[in-house]
């Protein structure tokens, strides 16, 4: 659920990258010509360019003096995820979305992160819970995922990252909703994951296989708030 988040410096060399037809075509720029475009010195604009190519986000070929720019597919996510966050903010008032998915087994590592003290004390302060150590983890029905894609633009209760030890771990943003109707939950995206956008964590204080007898390929209902208590709202950067 969700993309690896990156700089707004970055997010903004991509912008104007697909203003000027990057996507699905690529582009034939200098250094000189991209850093006019953004508005930053030559120095920044072929470092954007390297870090950009280094993530993945864009792919560029040398051509003497200018280079030929395209945006991949990792890049669009961003972009679109951009994308969503604004539609939300003019278009639409939607605070609730409503979405079925089965149900699969995880990798197994949710366990470890939700029984990590430094999340556990977040999720009772903030999600009103202390949840079973696991995820529920569901797999979003292609005619729902736009409404996922949405969720994750919209308002988010913000868990942060801690260090442990020798060990740091990551920020999540959190959703309340419920499962089934019945099951007070939350939708939990960590900010890196293993999961394309097709996925969703759930956490509650049940533990939901069994308080709903569900096996692998059972199929579920979510409903998942955008709207959440304004102490707890985070921003998308």
């Amino acid at each position: 659920m969700g993309t690896q988040e990156i700089k707004s410096s970055l997010l903004i060399t991509l912008y104007k990258l697909i203003e000027v037809g990057a996507y699905p075509d690529e582009v034939i720029f200098t250094t000189s010509e991209l850093a006019k475009l953004v508005g930053a010195s030559q120095q920044t604009a072929s470092r954007h360019l390297i870090e950009l190519e280094k993530k993945g986000l864009i792919h560029r070929v040398r051509l003497g003096r200018r280079e030929s720019i395209k945006i991949m597919p990792a890049g669009v996510k961003h972009l679109e995820s951009m994308f969503l966050t604004l539609r939300r903010a003019f278009e639409m008032k939607k605070t609730e979305f409503v979405f079925e998915g089965s149900v699969f087994s995880g990798l197994g590592e949710g366990a470890y992160y939700i029984s990590q003290g430094g999340y556990r004390k977040q999720f009772v302060e903030k999600l009103g819970f202390s949840p079973y150590p696991g995820t529920f983890n569901v797999r979003v029905r292609k005619e729902d995922q736009e409404d996922v894609r949405l969720l994750e633009a919209s308002p988010f209760i913000l868990i942060e990252g801690f260090t442990n030890g020798n060990r740091s771990f990551g920020p999540a943003k959190c959703f309340q909703g419920t499962i089934a109707d019945k099951f007070t939950c939350a939708l939990i995206a960590p900010v890196r994951t293993h999961y394309e956008g097709d996925v969703v964590e759930i956490i509650s204080s049940e533990y939901l296989r069994k308080a709903l007898h569900a096996k692998d390929g059972d199929v579920v209902k979510v409903r998942a708030l955008s709207s959440v208590p304004q102490r707890a709202v985070a921003s998308v950067s």
